[in-house]
């Protein structure tokens, strides 16, 4: 059954309050690791998988005080990577005496199934961009097979729980992690957003709990400023990078051993201007540029609906779109950490 709204008795006089009490679920940041913090509405709604390609160059040149017989030359060689499409569908159900029955409970049966479909398309599509559908197919970003992994380990007085760990050398881990991976994208120098994905209990030791010690953190708020804050004012500050921590619980229990899994991804590169003359870096300023470090394809922003009608005055509704799972197209721009609490 779509929608129940049973028969109660009250009493008189008495007063029915008109607001209801909605169930509350977690709105996940999950889409945040992705460029424009929302999938790319690009595919068609018939193509079964979607295909990426890539450019290497290699150049050697020729140095000496007089031509060789033969020049070394530069050469560009081409590939391409591929993921999957898979087709999300739902339905509700209901007649005229459904919306009659939900009516009488002041709300509009409709609008609260359409919003129910909704959100059970965002959660398959978050759990598809966090894990795929198939794994075997490195399908989702989780199972990115050149990601770097890390894990916490323990602190100087041997703590294993982010939520013990000492403060200041929290962060600067993290702050490591960041740099490290900014290192290997080759744009250490450069202005870069960065977010980091974790579960919410990891966010809140790092936000709320996690007050960094006056002597691990010799700075302005020190006593006050939290392991977050610290990340925030040095990569901000002084780097002039955007950081962004953002929550998913069903992360939760997925790193190694069982602990908790955090990811932390650059969702773009930028390609450093070429306003020099001479630029060890020009080849990347070729055209067409994909510069997206994480990426996910549907076919439309909302699911399509299909009304149709059926026996005894009700109407059946088809909730549907064509997703890829997440996919990871520079695995220098993703550390999987695993943490224990």
């Amino acid at each position: 059954m779509s929608g129940f709204a049973p028969a109660i008795t009250t009493v008189n006089p008495s007063m029915v309050l008109p607001e209801i009490v909605m169930q509350y679920s977690m709105a996940s940041g999950a889409f945040d690791v992705l460029p424009e913090g929302v999938p790319t509405v690009k595919i068609g709604s018939g193509d079964l998988v979607v295909y990426q390609k890539y450019l290497r160059m290699t150049s050697q040149v020729q140095v000496g005080q007089s031509l060789p017989g033969q020049l070394p030359s530069s050469s560009v060689t081409g590939g391409y990577d591929q993921m999957m499409t898979y087709r999300i569908n739902t339905r509700s159900q209901y007649s005229y005496l459904d919306t009659d029955a939900a009516g009488q409970w002041g709300y509009s049966l409709v609008d609260a199934l359409r919003l129910s479909n909704r959100q059970g398309h965002a959660q398959q599509l978050r759990n598809m961009l966090l894990y795929g559908i198939n794994a075997a197919n490195n399908e989702g970003l989780v199972n990115s097979p050149n990601a770097t992994t890390a894990n916490l380990g323990s602190d100087s007085a041997g703590n294993t729980g982010y939520g013990s760990w000492d403060s200041g050398e929290l962060a600067l881990f993290l702050l490591g992690l960041i740099a490290t991976q900014k290192t290997r994208m080759m744009l250490l120098g450069q202005p870069l957003g960065t977010v980091i994905l974790a579960p919410q209990r990891f966010i809140e030791s790092i936000s709320w709990t996690g007050v960094v010690e006056l002597t691990s953190y010799q700075r302005a708020g020190a006593g006050s400023s939290t392991v977050g804050q610290m990340i925030k004012d040095i990569a901000e500050g002084v780097n002039s990078d955007d950081i962004a921590f953002c929550q998913d619980d069903t992360l939760i229990g997925k790193g190694a051993g069982g602990t908790d899994l955090i990811l932390i991804t650059n969702p773009s590169l930028k390609v450093p201007d070429a306003q020099k003359s001479i630029n060890t870096n020009i080849f990347a300023t070729l055209t067409p540029n994909q510069q997206a470090v994480n990426m996910m394809f549907t076919d439309v922003a909302a699911p399509t609906e299909i009304p149709s009608p059926i026996p005894d005055g009700g109407v059946t509704t088809l909730y549907t779109q064509r997703a890829t799972p997440g996919w990871n197209l520079r695995a220098e721009g993703l550390t999987l950490l695993s943490a224990a609490q």
